[in-house]
């Protein structure tokens, strides 16, 4: 029987005493993700198979998986071991919509994207970036920022070990036509007040969009992200009304595609889902008001819908508690329950579905809610843990690296007491967090 060792070693932990998480949970220091360990699982969900596997041995090595054996398998005696054979395992799970440098809430008064210094970015961005990873989300997309850098330079300081947080792609600044849903303007401020680090990448035409296009990925993007169509948290839009051109959104795409990153769209309405699958975005976010011709344009493309339908109950309560703009909240309740539908007809269509959630919307930490209601929607529970483990790192462009248990990826893994495809709850309390073979999180009693 694999055990802990009488004093755990595995990398200096210390208690956590931050408020965002639970008082017995242990972290490691802040270094590179390449460690080695022997974990025993009780159940293993692999992210490529469709059942949860009893009793198997994960071995890391250098923050690469090494193998999958049974849990009874010899292990080096040099090797620091994790017994979670009262668990379930499944791969760190992926988000593929998060906003890692913004505070849920702040919709209420978008002008202190005005105010906001680069120290209080940073501060920002740091702790999202670790109630993230302790919420169980190893790698996220965040897909823009109004201060286009900020998640370029949270990515950065993760990688070199000076942060904890997960693999995050990036996409720097918003796409976006001038007064579009990713230009923050705001009524009653002129728009010579606005700094022009939150409008980096407001353009019109084909051309001027190729140059900003260029220009994120200079700067260090991942992933390019356009606002096609109106987004419901912005001022004076429609959500699904079209706002970039077919041609504007080519030349994106031809650029990010050069680059050899991926493009996703932010596009609510039928008309410019449809313009941005023919102009070969990758993936689109929200999709809420699909017809029936873009769901199968999209299935018959294989172009992924990254819907979270979870957001809008949280817009439509807390947002009423805190008092968001009426413009806002009306938006939100116009698409929320179509947006809920368009998902059970992607699903069914055979659209892929990747897991995204819109945090900071709501707050980062909360990220694993919209499981329950997409099991609720009809989505089988296997189907859901692949939306956000092999099935996104596919359309994230890593699937050789991250969203499975399988030899050569890194050695991010997530447990959780109960069994998932029973019970897809379970995923919102993640007990243990594993990353490059490192542990970041588990319970304080396993260390003793």
């Amino acid at each position: 029987m694999i055990g802990i060792t009488a004093r755990l070693t595995l990398c200096a932990f210390t208690l956590l005493s931050t408020a965002s998480y639970a008082k017995d949970t242990v972290r490691a220091p802040y270094v590179p993700d390449s460690g080695s360990i022997a974990l025993r699982c009780g159940l293993l969900i692999d992210g490529i198979g469709d059942a949860a596997i009893p009793d198997r041995l994960v071995l890391i090595r250098d923050g690469r998986i090494a193998s999958i054996s049974p849990g009874k398998s010899r292990v080096p005696a040099s090797t620091k071991r994790l017994d979670l054979s009262a668990y379930t395992c499944l791969p760190g799970l992926i988000d593929t919509h998060t906003h890692i440098t913004d505070h849920a809430g702040e919709t209420r008064d978008l002008s202190i994207y005005y105010k906001r210094s680069i120290d209080e970015e940073r501060r920002i961005s740091r702790t999202n970036a670790e109630i993230t990873l302790f919420a169980g989300f190893t790698t996220v997309r965040n897909v823009g920022a109004y201060s286009g850098w900020s998640g370029r330079d949270i990515r950065d300081h993760i990688n070199a070990g000076q942060v904890a947080g997960p693999r995050v792609q990036t996409a720097g600044f918003y796409l976006t036509i001038p007064g579009g849903g990713g230009d923050l303007v705001i009524p009653g401020i002129p728009e010579e007040n606005i700094p022009f680090h939150v409008r980096m990448g407001v353009a019109r035409g084909a051309d001027a969009f190729r140059k900003k296009a260029e220009a994120a990925v200079a700067g260090g993007a991942d992933v390019l992200k356009i606002i096609a169509s109106g987004a419901v948290l912005a001022y004076g839009g429609i959500p699904g009304s079209p706002e970039m051109t077919p041609e504007e959104i080519a030349a994106v795409v031809e650029v990010g595609h050069a680059a050899g990153i991926k493009v996703t769209a932010h596009a609510h309405g039928a008309q410019s889902i449809k313009e941005s699958i023919l102009a070969g975005a990758d993936s689109i976010e929200h999709a809420s008001l699909a017809d029936d011709e873009a769901i199968a344009l999209a299935a018959e493309r294989q172009v992924a819908f990254s819907m979270d339908v979870y957001n809008g109950d949280y817009i439509a309560t807390v947002g009423r508690e805190q008092g968001w703009p009426e413009e806002f909240l009306r938006k939100n309740d116009e698409t929320v329950d179509v947006q809920r539908e368009v998902f059970k007809k992607a699903y069914k269509a055979g659209v892929p579905i990747i897991y995204g959630t819109d945090s900071a919307v709501y707050p980062h930490g909360d990220n694993a809610l919209q499981f329950a209601i997409m099991v609720g929607l009809g989505m089988a529970p296997m189907d859901a843990i692949k939306t956000s483990t092999s099935v996104a790192a596919e359309y994230i462009g890593w699937q050789d690296d991250v969203g499975a248990i399988e030899h050569g990826r890194f050695g991010d893994l997530i447990a959780v007491k109960g069994n998932p495809l029973e019970d897809i709850t379970v995923l919102q309390k993640v007990s243990v967090v594993v990353k490059g073979g490192l542990v970041f999180k588990m319970p304080a009693e396993a260390s003793n």
